[in-house]
């Protein structure tokens, strides 16, 4: 279920570092030195998110249509 949701990856001045996001999940992120990596880092940070959530009997978040990133606060 992780692959139907909105990953992006965008440069952090402030970490010196790309930030892989999900619209879904705005409160989870992964710093890497690559694209590649930030967005291989995020979608594990989810896809284990999803795990304790199924565990606990939480329900995710439906995944977003319209392709929207959130801005990295």
């Amino acid at each position: 279920m992780s692959d139907r949701y909105t990953y992006g990856v965008t440069w952090s001045d402030e970490d010196g570092e790309h930030v892989g996001l999900c619209a879904e999940f705005p409160s989870l992120s992964w710093l890497a030195p690559t694209p590649a990596r930030a967005l291989a880092g995020i979608r594990r940070v989810v896809r284990d998110s999803l795990s304790d959530m199924r565990s606990t009997g939480e329900t995710p978040p439906e995944p977003r249509v319209d392709g929207y990133v959130p801005d990295r606060e």
